[in-house]
């Protein structure tokens, strides 16, 4: 397999060095201000501070929204929030590529930081395309030549094959950043060499997601055990031919879920020992929980979380596991009435000795809202490049770096 070159590899005494993060945070559309910088901070607490510790000339590309949506937006409040950050100047050009761009880029020093504008201002930027057919962008012609590296450290993205992910990968030395070595290290750990025996526990209402996730993983003897819960859970025990009832049954049809019922059937009909669901359940009887065994099925009321003897069975699983991979809530624990299946489920991952890797924004909330995120092995905020990954599809932001290593070594 070739190694994807890190920032341990290259000395940036002085050099230009593009950086790709991922600097997209949530706005208030009305007032158009950042709500939220994490995003931010994960990036110029790790890659930024330390390229510019090195002595780097660290020129910023990232994208806020998209063109037409109400958080598209320029960069000069991230590049505010990121020198409040690192506790020193960060400047900002509105301009991309353009002569105020490379006159900014001149005029750096080393350990002087710079955000261009959004990269989304160039109109081609979302068009898919290899990175030979970007390097021929005017994008990248017109600032590759001010630049000595390209840092690829937008793990987020990387399921992107768009001008700024891959394009320069083309044309110059290219290398991870720490938050995509990060990713790809914890992703290593939980998908391409696991530690036996591995669990993936699916839960939310990405249904078609887990039903890719699941095939690859179970497919390609990665997991041991697939344990279900939340939406995904509803729809795994409508496979087996459960009657889960009038709003539950409905819910899943306005959501254009049943149609992978019978994918899921096959699946099961091949793993029968593999895949765990529900044995009980959590509805809402006059806003508050009650308790049903799969059994007492179909109900009038909506499901809204896995029972304790689900938790149960799941936590024995889990306190066996050598690596396990959690992507999605165990139920709507939003409402505390319903939180009891995802803080069961996430409390025994978090207290198991397994190697843990948390993935997707409702499963991070969970664990933020807990207060586990150190006690897990790893809590990844990728979203669509975490879920691509896990169903094993190959992202082109790190084949591009896998080629760059490759022609770099040559």
């Amino acid at each position: 397999m070739t190694r994807i070159l890190t920032m341990d590899d290259l000395d940036f005494k002085d050099k230009v060095a593009l950086v790709r993060v991922d600097f997209n945070s949530p706005i208030d559309t009305d007032k158009k201000n950042i709500l939220e910088d994490t995003r931010i901070r994960v990036h110029g607490e790790t890659t930024i501070k330390e390229l510019s510790q090195k002595g780097a000339k660290v020129v910023i590309l990232a994208h806020q929204g998209r063109p037409g949506e109400p958080d598209f937006i320029p960069l000069k409040q991230h590049a505010k929030a990121l020198g409040r950050i690192l506790g020193k100047s960060v400047k900002y050009v509105n301009d991309l590529f353009g002569e105020k761009a490379q006159d900014a880029i001149k005029a750096l020093k080393s350990g002087g930081i710079l955000v261009l504008e959004n990269v989304r201002t160039f109109p081609n930027e979302r068009k898919k395309g290899s990175p030979e057919e970007h390097a021929k962008s005017e994008f990248v012609k017109k600032l590759a030549p001010f630049v000595d590296v390209f840092v690829s450290d937008a793990f987020a993205a990387a399921h992107r094959a768009h001008v700024s992910i891959v394009g320069f990968t083309a044309v110059l030395p290219s290398v991870a950043g720490r938050i995509m070595e990060r990713e790809l290290k914890a992703l290593g750990k939980a998908v391409e060499k696991p530690e036996k025996p591995c669990i993936y526990i699916l839960g939310g209402a990405k249904a078609d997601d887990a039903l890719k996730i699941s095939q690859y993983v179970l497919n390609n003897d990665i997991a041991d055990h697939v344990l279900t819960g939340g939406v995904v859970g509803h729809l795994f025990l409508a496979a087996k031919g459960v009657d889960l009832g009038k709003p539950n049954v409905e819910f899943l049809e306005k959501n254009e879920l049943t149609i992978f019922v019978s994918g899921i059937k096959d699946l099961m009909e091949k793993y029968p020992e593999r895949i765990k669901v529900p044995v009980d359940l959590a509805v809402e009887f006059d806003k508050k929980r009650k308790k049903i065994p799969v059994e007492e099925l179909p109900t009038n009321h909506p499901i809204f979380d896995i029972g304790a003897e689900t938790v149960k069975k799941y936590i024995r699983i889990v306190d066996d596991a050598k690596s396990i991979v959690i992507s999605g809530p165990m139920g709507v624990f939003e409402n505390p009435e319903f939180m009891a299946g995802t803080k069961g489920v996430l409390e025994a991952v978090a207290a198991s000795k397994a190697f843990s890797l948390v993935g997707g924004g409702h499963t991070v909330a969970a664990v933020e809202q807990l207060g586990l995120r150190e006690k897990m092995g790893y809590v990844s905020t990728a979203g669509g490049a975490l879920i691509e990954f896990l169903m094993g599809e190959e992202l082109p932001g790190v084949a591009a770096l896998k080629t760059a290593a490759m022609h770099m070594k040559c």
